[in-house]
């Protein structure tokens, strides 16, 4: 009886013949159609840093998967790079990116029959994409993360990508020479890896580690360095004992499991991208998770990692203080996680973790439990006239995350940016970016150029800003996203007007517009839903098809 699945439900005889001729061109053996069938996914691209560093982590994965008995069958994903289109019109292929990646996965699975899948990826957009194609097609699958940069240096201090946005504003504001400032643009990124902080990429990571669907220490290894490589040989034998004993990704990813996902999101200060993508992870999961469960989870777990952007330290340092392992030993010491929930080693979370030493008062990159950075987690769920659906704000590194002020108003990102560098956005001021949405961008485009030049410029506590687009993980200040719902489909954001006071209230949680309800209701009587900025092509059929960003903005939420 030949063991992959493919092989299953091809017809004895003639019907068969056909198919096996195809795959003896590829130079099977009679021996080879017993073996399981497992595809291997591979985000390798010279496009972006973030995953150029991919294709020894496939050749690894090959050898692991031959040596473990299976064929693997290696096909293509594509990635986009998030800081090369950031502030440009390609940003709004990002989010985009991830449902192509998504499709790419459950179609080859799909189309082939395979028995298992490997995913390998690197910039932010592959973790979730993979992850939900994973999902999907619910065979066998196993997470490889391409793994983080290591940072650059310059004047004895570490440099990431985000150090290059905020010099941006530095520069512009005149507290920066014009040598450092280019030394910093070429030594920011000294090799291949993912985004170094806490940002999307690594955040994602971390997050699969904890919901079971990467081996224990894979989110936060260096891709430039050799642990790496043997990490993908061992997460190619662990998925075939996975293809054997018929684990799949929906036995692990459960309710449970996104709950510890989104504990070690909130105990890492992780990006806000998580929200947004969890929900479309859980939609294909089929688990019933809201907005809402975010804040529930938010109000129990306390930020225990020292990490950019808001902090002081890298993911490579996480990895050398312990890990995500480590976060969850923590964790799971005080009833934060849930300790039973299966993950792909075939173990549970517990037992996973039964070896990690108790975290010392000594570690300077994770805190204990008594002593955390902050007492609650740091994505602040939102509500309010301004966002009744929900909206998200990442509180970390405020003094005091409450400001009311004047409405300014920018219908682009663009326009928002040329006013901060032209110095016109002072403190006290709440900027408004708008029609950005899922719908209206289309594709939710990242904020990082704004937000760095506000940080860069001494604003990045004293301005508001928010907007129904999102924010690069390498966002922090007084920032609020995902504002649902969208100015393109008639949310009150479209209703602001320059000078209108805005209250941001992260202790209330509240997004308000201090504007009196039969004022709002005549401005909508008044509102006209602009054309859509494309009418063909990918961008197109995004906008036609995107859910709210209160429901991840996912392409297949048919109601």
């Amino acid at each position: 009886m030949s063991f992959n699945r493919r092989s299953k439900n091809i017809t004895e005889g003639v019907a068969r013949a056909p198919n096996r001729s195809m795959y003896y061109a590829l130079g099977y053996q009679e021996s080879d159609f017993s073996k399981p069938m497992i595809g291997v996914a591979n985000g390798h691209s010279t496009i972006t840093p973030c995953n150029s560093g991919l294709q020894r982590l496939a050749d690894a994965a090959v050898e692991g998967l031959k040596a473990a008995g299976a064929n693997p069958q290696i096909f293509g994903t594509p990635t986009i790079s998030d800081g090369m289109a950031m502030g440009t019109e390609g940003m709004k292929y990002s989010l985009v990116s991830r449902e192509v990646i998504s499709d790419c996965v459950e179609t080859c699975v799909g189309g082939q029959w395979m028995d298992g899948v490997l995913v390998i990826g690197g910039c932010d957009k592959n973790m979730p994409g993979g992850m939900m194609g994973m999902l999907r097609a619910n065979v066998p699958a196993i997470y490889v993360y391409g793994g983080t940069i290591l940072p650059g240096r310059y004047k004895g201090q570490d440099l990431n990508i985000v150090s290059v946005f905020e010099a941006v504003g530095q520069f512009s504001a005149g507290k920066m020479a014009e040598e450092d400032f280019c030394e910093i643009e070429k030594r920011a990124i000294p090799g291949s890896g993912s985004c170094g902080g806490m940002y999307t990429a690594n955040t994602m990571s971390s997050s699969f580690e904890a919901l079971g669907m990467s081996l224990p220490y894979a989110s936060t290894q260096a891709n430039v360095q050799d642990e790496i490589v043997e990490t993908t040989r061992r997460a190619a034998a662990t998925l075939v004992e996975a293809v054997k004993k018929d684990l799949k990704p929906r036995d692990i990813v459960t309710k449970q499991a996104i709950e510890n996902a989104v504990a070690v999101i909130m105990a890492t200060g992780g990006s806000t991208n998580a929200v947004l993508h969890f929900l479309a992870i859980a939609h294909a999961a089929e688990v019933d998770w809201t907005i809402d469960d975010f804040e529930r989870v938010r109000r129990k777990v306390p930020v225990l990692c020292d990490l950019k952007p808001s902090g002081q330290y890298l993911a490579i340092d996480l990895h050398h203080a312990g890990g995500i392992p480590q976060v969850m030993k923590e964790l799971l010491d005080h009833g934060l996680l849930h300790g039973d929930c299966m993950t792909i080693t075939g173990k549970t979370v517990a037992e996973n973790l039964a070896d990690v030493p108790a975290l010392t008062a000594d570690n300077k990159v994770i805190r204990q439990v008594s002593n955390p950075l902050y007492s609650e987690g740091h994505l602040a769920i939102l509500k309010g006239n301004l966002s009744p659906e929900g909206c998200v704000a990442k509180i970390t590194g405020l003094k005091n995350p409450v400001i009311t002020g004047p409405a300014r108003v920018f219908d682009d990102e663009q326009s928002a940016l040329a006013a901060i560098m032209a110095n016109q956005i002072v403190a006290g001021d709440v900027m408004v970016l708008r029609y950005l949405g899922p719908k209206g961008g289309p594709g939710m485009p990242e904020m990082l150029a704004p937000t760095g030049a506000l940080i860069g410029q001494g604003l990045g506590e004293s301005v508001g800003l928010i907007t129904d687009g999102r924010f690069s993980g390498g966002t922090w200040g007084m920032v609020v996203g995902h504002v649902a719902p969208e100015a393109f489909e008639g949310g009150t954001i479209a209703l602001v007007k320059e000078g209108d006071s805005i209250t941001i209230d992260a202790h209330a949680l509240k997004l308000e517009l201090n504007v009196p309800a039969d004022e709002l209701a005549r401005r909508r009587a008044e509102w006209k839903q602009p054309a859509p900025r494309y009418t063909r092509g990918v961008l197109a059929k995004f906008a036609k098809n995107a859910a709210s960003a209160s429901h991840g903005a996912v392409l297949d939420r048919f109601e």
